[in-house]
């Protein structure tokens, strides 16, 4: 194992430290507590987003704290759920009045411990609510889950709710909103190598050379199908009609796309899979309005690729198009 840092016991504070120092324009970190927040903070009165999980994921979960998206992101130990007294500290920092919304990847330590911290911070009297982002089309249940996975589409979710919070809505519409997009929102992903856990020591699952690894989750874990290495334009077409199944897709239908790096796959690859995803879309007279492609929420230095569609009506697509300014992502301007 070859990474860069002191030990792994004390990787995830000492990284925390570093993202404040590299984005203090963006965020500082709760004093004694793994919570990172905004700078600056929202203004009284709207609705605060909080999110987090396990460590290993970045740019997810602080880097995107900022405006038009979180108030807080709570860090727990590499691909292992912030415990309930850090998501209260989450919640507390981002109350401004108007209530919180916390957005939960669907795994089972993290709807726990943020449930738990939930009803703690009603008890003090902060109003609450809960979304549970479930995008993974690979895997119904799992190890981690009941149910499907929360995997990369939940940046969708922190976009959309966050720009709707950000415009003054109050936690129903907001919670609502968030909702809508966990509805549609689908994600399926592969591995050409695994990732190594630093206090494990040893990658999470062995490939050949011509092998990958086919319905990934993020924390490192096996898919659902061992196959051989394919070109560009297959992978894309088995990702793409397993999402278009689910969904279901038709003809018309306007989308935002995905294509998300695991943190070892160059841009190079990422390019060439969205034109792939592009070629297809245009096949199928789906409109791709939107593509983000670069990574987003990763899996420690997993090389490999996830694929999200979103459809979009006009309301979806205005929110995803409203400015915001995080570390990971900047678009628009805004004058609050």
């Amino acid at each position: 194992m070859k990474k860069i840092m002191n030990s792994p016991d004390t990787l995830v504070a000492e990284a925390l430290e570093g993202l404040v120092i590299s984005f203090p324009q963006y965020l500082k970190q709760v004093p004694g507590t793994h919570v990172l927040t905004r700078a600056t903070p929202k203004p009284a009165g709207r609705v605060g987003l909080v999110s987090g999980g396990g460590s290993g994921h970045e740019p997810a979960h602080a880097g995107y704290v900022g405006y038009g998206m979180l108030d807080a992101a709570v860090a727990g130990e590499v691909f292992t759920s912030p415990t309930p007294d850090q998501v209260l500290e989450g919640i507390r920092v981002a109350d401004h009045g108007a209530g919180v919304l916390l957005v939960v990847k669907n795994y089972t330590g993290d709807v726990m411990n943020f449930d738990i911290a939930r009803e703690l911070a009603e008890a003090e009297g902060i109003k609450v609510a809960t979304v549970v982002v479930n995008d993974d089309v690979a895997v119904e249940d799992s190890s981690f889950t009941t149910g499907r996975r929360g995997i990369a589409g939940t940046i969708f979710v922190h976009k959309i709710a966050g720009a709707l919070a950000e415009q003054g809505a109050s936690l129903e519409e907001v919670e609502a909103v968030a909702n809508r997009v966990i509805a549609h929102v689908r994600s399926m992903g592969f591995a050409l190598e695994p990732c190594t856990v630093p206090q494990a020591g040893q990658p999470t699952f062995t490939l050949a050379d011509d092998e990958i690894e086919m319905g990934i989750g993020i924390h490192g874990e096996p898919g659902i199908e061992r196959q051989k290495l394919r070109p560009a334009h297959e992978l894309a077409q088995t990702l793409l009609e397993k999402i278009a199944e689910d969904l279901p897709l038709k003809a018309g239908d306007h989308l935002a796309c995905m294509v998300n790096g695991m943190g070892a796959t160059p841009l190079l690859e990422l390019a060439s899979l969205a034109r792939e995803v592009s070629l297809w879309a245009k096949g199928h007279d789906m409109p791709l309005d939107v593509v983000w492609t670069g990574e987003f929420m990763t899996s420690l230095e997993m090389a490999g690729a996830s694929l999200t569609l979103l459809p979009l009506d006009d309301t979806l697509r205005a929110l995803l198009a409203a400015p915001c300014d995080t570390p990971q992502l900047r678009q628009g301007v805004h004058n609050d």
